[in-house]
């Protein structure tokens, strides 16, 4: 079966605590249209109730303690999380979490200690004196008492801050010490130098202590949600060795077949294959380049060379290791990354992933439920629904390309044994255009029709198992038998 991701959440959701709920009533829809897994927002504790869930204060708070003025996150309760991912389970979908381990923030004291403010354009380069300074990195968790884990979080666990609250002086100051710096340049990106540095209290994955806590709480974590993987945030801020470390200590417990895909927000693919290679290509890769592309696409119309598309994709290259999307809560308007795919392109993208034999695709929930913030586009669940169901009943097999025109591609599905029947897709982002594709000689003779009822023709498949196939100008047509 092909296996298909939704990610369960967006950016601008309301803080009505009522996500968990939401998404254990939608359990039973979710298996019925072909979601095969389901990616979770983080769900720790934040600095407040209505962070999105990045601004990470408690790891192992999931809803259960009143610490920062609440008790749910966001989303809910931890008892309607486990429910909302027991009800995923009983429908045969696997639940990847999102997991933040690059910071924390919303301490609970400050403290005193040396430290060096740092060019934020090159951290690598001082830019004042080391001096004593004092900042928001003692966390004691006092609502939660030392239930789940008693360790305490101080300065030495952590290895940069952005503010000295002495003098009210806002940057980026790296914390010295014993063993003290930034991850090594290798084992993080070196943009701004080096990138270990991102926001809030930089955890220094040096310390043996950390090392030793985060592999504790992980395996408390999966053990007291049941997950079936996670999705890393911002590893290319993380040390890479510490990260490919974790990742064997949990399938070591938890088996080999324990999903992990990293976020490694770059559009360059030598970076995001270099990452690949140092995790021996045991992990999946959010495909960045190929979003990007897809966003170039839609702004441009015409002028985008539709057979530029994948160059320089995990997509081309690594396809085994490629988690395809459309968009994401980063690229959403409004949010850091910003490159929102425009929505008259959504339902070609989603054609694109969803119905190729490479990658592992991911529906972003807004694309399918609306969005919720000043975005004005209601998703465009219906192309979706008859998308997916293409991908679960016919998108199987050998894939022929025919990407061979600036503004007109295409591609076929040979099918296989259980799913003979195939499917002929053709996209064009200018003009009405036609494609001659094969089907396969077992198909002679068969009449196809467009499933996404964009054209009226029906089409009939020649003796040689050809047959030309047709679009309408800026569209996506889906062609099976009739």
């Amino acid at each position: 079966m092909n296996g298909t991701m939704m990610q369960y959440f967006e950016w601008d959701l309301p803080n009505d605590g009522k996500h968990w709920q939401r998404l254990k009533e939608d359990a039973a829809h979710l298996k019925e249209i072909g979601i095969t897994s389901v990616w979770i927002p983080p769900c720790y504790k934040g600095v407040g109730q209505a962070d999105v869930g990045y601004g990470i204060y408690d790891l192992y708070d999931l809803g259960e303690f009143d610490q920062k003025g609440t008790i749910r996150t966001k989303y809910g309760t931890k008892k309607e999380l486990l429910e909302a991912i027991d009800a995923l389970h009983q429908n045969n979908i696997q639940v990847y979490a999102d997991v933040v381990l690059n910071h924390k923030g919303g301490a609970d004291e400050t403290e005193t200690f040396k430290a060096t403010p740092v060019n934020e354009n090159n951290r690598h380069e001082a830019i004042g004196e080391t001096r004593e300074i004092s900042a928001w990195t003692q966390f004691n968790f006092p609502g939660r008492d030392g239930k789940h884990s008693d360790f305490k979080w101080h300065w030495h666990h952590f290895s940069g801050v952005s503010d000295d609250e002495q003098t009210g002086e806002n940057g980026i100051f790296r914390i010295e010490g014993e063993n003290k710096g930034w991850a090594p340049d290798d084992n993080v990106s070196t943009e701004f130098g080096n990138y270990d540095y991102l926001m809030f209290a930089d955890i220094d994955y040096n310390n043996p202590e950390v090392i030793e806590e985060t592999k504790k709480w992980i395996h408390w974590f999966i053990t007291e949600t049941s997950i079936d993987g996670i999705r890393l945030d911002a590893v290319k801020h993380i040390d890479s060795v510490f990260m490919k470390d974790l990742i064997e200590d949990v399938r070591k417990t938890y088996g080999e077949d324990f999903f992990f895909v990293a976020e490694y927000w770059h559009q360059r693919y030598k970076l995001l294959e270099e990452y690949l290679e140092e995790h021996d290509y045991s992990i999946s890769m959010m495909d960045v380049r190929f979003h990007y592309a897809l966003h170039e696409a839609s702004k441009q119309h015409s002028s985008f060379d539709l057979r530029r598309l994948l160059d320089g994709t995990l997509y081309k290259s690594n396809a085994e290791q490629a988690v395809t999307f459309v968009e994401n809560h980063d690229s959403q308007p409004g949010q850091s990354l910003e490159s929102y795919v425009e929505p008259w392109f959504k339902p070609l993208a989603y054609g694109f992933i969803l119905l190729s034999s490479y990658g592992y695709p991911c529906v972003f929930y807004s694309d399918y439920y609306g969005y919720s913030g000043e975005v004005d586009y209601n998703g465009c669940q219906r192309e979706i629904d008859k998308l997916l169901y293409v991908r679960q009943d016919y998108a199987y097999g050998k894939q022929n390309n025919y990407l061979d025109h600036s503004n007109c591609i295409g591609f076929t599905r040979m099918g296989d044994e259980k799913h003979p029947e195939g499917c002929a897709v053709i996209m064009s982002n200018g003009d009405e255009g036609s494609k001659k594709m094969y089907v396969g000689k077992l198909h002679a003779g068969e009449v196809y029709s467009d499933l996404m009822e964009n054209r009226e023709e029906e089409i009939m498949i020649d003796e040689e198992g050809h047959a030309t196939f047709t679009v309408n100008a800026e569209s996506l047509s889906v062609w099976i038998k009739k």
